[in-house]
C-alpha cells in the first residue's frame, strides 16, 4: 500500500522573505518531512497570477489523492470556491477545505448561499477551533477539529520567572487587529512602569501612519520599535527581548501568532473574541479581556509586573498549550481523519 499524495492549494511563501509561512504551506512542509508525497500552490508573489498558477496545478497534478485547500472570508473566498469545483471536476479523489479565515463566522451567514455551495463540494470540512466548527455545525455539516499546527522545534524556549515591562504585538496594521489599542495600552503601562517599551511588527494595512500619529500625541514614540515584517530571525530576537505578547484582534479564529509567542515562553494578553476564549480557556496560559478595553488590558499587564509567581505559572501553561499544537499531536489527528477518507492507503 502507497501514502496518499496531497496537494496543498493556498496562498504559500515559498522562497520569500516579505511573507510568513502560512498554515497551507507549513502543514505541506510536514507531511513531506514523514514521507508524504506533497504537492503545493502557489509561491507566486501576485495574486492574479498566484491564482492562474493554483488553476494549472489543479488542470495538471496527476494521482492527487486529496486536495487540502485553505478556506479565507472575504475575496479570498474565491480561491476555495475555484478550487474545489476544479478539483472536483478534474478527478481529485477527495477535497478537503480547512476553514482557516477568522472572519468566516460573519462572512458565512452574509453570503449563505456561495457558502453552502462551496462547502457542500467537501469529502472532509475542517475548523481550527470548536469556534468556527460549531457555528458551521449549525449549518447541518460535520466539521472536524485539528487545531493549527506549530513546528515548535524552530521556538527557542526561554523560562521566564517574572516579567519586564517589555511588550510585543505582531500582526498587521489592520483594523481588524486593532493596533490602536496596543498604543493606548502601553501609555497606561508607562504611567506605572516609566521604563515600560514595546515592539509593533507588522506589514501595514493601513493603519501604521494612524498608529504612529496616536503614539505622538500619547508621548510614547520613543517607547516603540516599528519592526515591520519580521522575518524568522527577527521574529526569534523579539520573543527573546519581550516577555508580555499583547493579541488585540477585533475577530480573530486560532491565531498562530498567539501560539508562537507562548512557544518562546512569553504570557500572552489577548481579546476575548471569535475562537481565542476556546484556544486560552480558564487563564492557566493567558489573560483574556474585552475588545477595545485598553483599560483592562493594561490592568491584565500590570498585574502580570507585579505578581512574578502568577506570571512564571502562566509562562510554563503557555509553553505546555504550544507543545500541544506541536506536530506529533496534531498529525495523529490528520492521520485518523485521512485514514476514515482514504482507507485504501497507508498512513505514515
Amino acid at each position: 500500500m502507497r501514502q496518499p499524495v496531497l496537494g496543498f492549494i493556498g496562498i504559500h511563501a515559498g522562497k520569500r522573505t516579505d511573507q510568513p509561512i502560512s498554515q497551507n504551506e507549513t502543514l505541506a512542509l510536514l507531511f513531506e518531512s514523514v514521507g508524504y508525497r506533497v504537492m503545493r500552490a502557489s509561491a507566486v508573489k501576485f495574486p492574479a497570477l498566484r491564482t492562474l498558477h493554483q488553476i494549472w496545478c489543479l488542470l495538471t497534478w496527476r494521482h492527487v489523492d486529496a486536495v487540502v485547500i485553505a478556506v479565507f472570508s472575504g475575496r479570498s473566498f474565491w480561491i476555495a470556491d475555484f478550487a474545489s469545483f476544479l478539483a472536483k471536476r478534474v478527478g481529485h479523489s477527495k477535497v478537503i477545505l480547512f476553514m482557516n479565515g477568522g472572519n468566516l463566522g460573519v462572512f458565512g451567514p452574509e453570503h449563505r448561499a456561495w457558502v453552502t455551495r462551496v462547502y457542500d463540494r467537501a469529502d472532509l470540512l475542517l475548523a481550527p477551533s470548536d469556534f468556527l466548527a460549531d457555528e458551521f455545525r449549525g449549518w447541518g455539516y460535520d466539521v472536524r477539529v485539528i487545531p493549527n499546527v506549530l513546528s515548535i522545534q524552530n521556538y527557542r524556549y526561554e523560562r521566564r520567572t517574572s516579567a519586564r515591562p517589555a511588550l510585543l504585538w505582531m500582526r498587521t496594521f489592520h483594523e481588524l487587529y486593532d493596533p490602536l489599542l496596543a498604543v493606548e495600552v502601553l501609555a497606561r503601562v508607562a504611567e506605572v512602569h516609566p521604563e515600560a517599551t514595546m515592539t509593533m511588527g507588522g506589514a501595514d494595512r493601513g493603519l501604521l501612519q494612524a498608529v504612529e500619529d496616536r503614539a505622538a500625541e500619547l508621548g510614547v514614540t520613543d517607547r516603540i520599535t516599528f519592526g515591520g515584517y519580521l522575518d524568522p530571525e527577527a521574529k526569534a530576537r523579539a520573543f527573546a527581548d519581550h516577555d508580555i505578547f499583547l493579541n488585540t484582534n477585533l475577530v480573530d479564529n486560532m491565531p498562530v501568532s498567539v501560539l508562537e509567542a507562548a512557544a518562546s515562553g512569553l504570557v500572552p494578553v489577548a481579546t476575548a473574541v471569535g475562537g481565542i476564549p476556546a484556544l486560552l480557556p480558564g487563564e492557566r496560559d493567558a489573560r483574556l479581556v474585552p475588545a477595545h478595553d485598553a483599560t483592562a488590558m493594561a490592568d491584565a499587564v500590570l498585574g502580570l509586573l507585579a505578581d512574578p509567581e502568577a506570571y512564571a505559572a502562566l509562562a510554563e501553561g503557555a509553553r505546555a498549550l504550544a507543545v500541544r499544537s506541536g506536530w506529533p499531536s496534531v498529525y495523529a489527528r490528520w492521520r485518523d481523519h485521512l485514514h476514515e477518507l482514504l482507507p485504501d492507503l497507508a498512513m505514515a
